[in-house]
């Protein structure tokens, strides 16, 4: 059964509205608060299905990171600043609450998956619930022909690999990918060049992937599936891509790491992530993604929006303003 979220207590209902008001927008907006996200994943409520157009979407929890607060993790931001940000979204700021959402597309018969989670809590403890949300939302993964991937970091690609091994989860499925995000983590010497904290995740890339025969490596913006453009967005890596899903007139752009957690990025659109290489190009990508996707009245998810992270931007002023949706 799709996923009904849990009616909100008075004060988040009172502390979403208000955050709605402060920024002169609808009493609609909203961000889904902490505390019915995790009442959400406690009651088993691992997916949610929706239409666009003609083309059903399932949203699968993984998990979420209760990342403790860094003062390194916004760059041009204090923890006091994030936590503020938080606050009025009316989220915890006991840590950095990023949840991990993957999407399922069902295209006529075809099942096509957008990232590959974070392989049964291989990025995260507390993020490996890929395998039961599919079980719960019916998926058969040995069902699934293509997997699009928006970029090689680990809480989107550890879902390809089994633990130990490396060996390929999807064997059958094709791997799509930028030809860009591809070349630039293959290229020789490149796990040297990387910081310290990421020479790992360089070294597993470069032993596995060049060995695998299932990836088709994408040069620019080109459909990837029926319906299913990928659109470049660099910046958080050098080839991350987002996907736009279109079915006659409606249409859902897949943001992926574009927006990361819309509670910071939203109302800061110019704040840099520790884990965006090029943080200019980031604000850049991600501020041509959103007026985009405000100008053609679309649906957006992400894979760190608050589950089941499907809802829409609008502008406020020279920032941003997420509503969370239940599509």
């Amino acid at each position: 059964m799709p996923l009904s979220l849990p009616l909100l207590s008075r004060r988040e209902f009172s502390l979403a509205a208000a955050f709605a008001a402060s920024l002169g927008l609808s009493s609609k907006l909203s961000i889904v608060p902490a505390s019915a996200q995790t009442a959400a994943a406690s009651a088993g409520t691992d997916f949610y299905t929706y239409k666009v157009g003609a083309i059903e979407v399932t949203a699968l929890y993984d998990g979420i990171w209760q990342k403790p607060h860094d003062p390194a993790f916004i760059k041009n931001a204090t923890v006091e600043d994030t936590k503020a940000a938080l606050a009025k979204a009316g989220l915890t700021t006991d840590y950095m609450p990023i949840p991990l959402t993957v999407v399922v597309l069902k295209i006529g018969d075809r099942y096509v998956m957008v990232d590959s989670g974070s392989g049964g809590g291989q990025w995260q403890p507390t993020a490996g619930r890929l395998a039961t949300a599919m079980k719960a939302a019916g998926l058969d993964p040995a069902k699934i022909s293509a997997i699009l991937v928006s970029h090689f970091h680990p809480d989107h690609i550890f879902g390809l690999l089994e633990k130990g091994t490396n060996a390929p989860v999807f064997p059958n499925a094709e791997i799509v990918v930028s030809a860009t995000e591809y070349k630039w983590w293959m290229e020789p010497g490149r796990v040297e060049k990387l910081p310290e904290g990421r020479k790992a995740l360089g070294q597993r890339i470069q032993a596995a992937f060049p060995g695998w025969k299932n990836f088709r490596l994408v040069e620019g913006e080109k459909e990837v599936a029926p319906g299913v453009m990928l659109v470049n967005a660099p910046g958080h890596t050098p080839g991350h891509s987002a996907f736009l899903v279109t079915s006659g007139n409606k249409q859902l752009m897949v943001s992926n790491d574009t927006a990361y957690v819309p509670a910071l990025l939203a109302p800061h659109p110019d704040w840099q992530g520790a884990y965006d290489q090029d943080g200019p190009l980031a604000i850049e990508s991600r501020r041509k993604l959103l007026d985009r996707v405000i100008a053609d009245k679309m649906m957006i998810c992400g894979a760190h929006f608050p589950f089941p992270g499907t809802g829409s931007f609008a502008k406020d002023g020279n920032a941003y303003a997420f509503t969370t949706s239940a599509a």
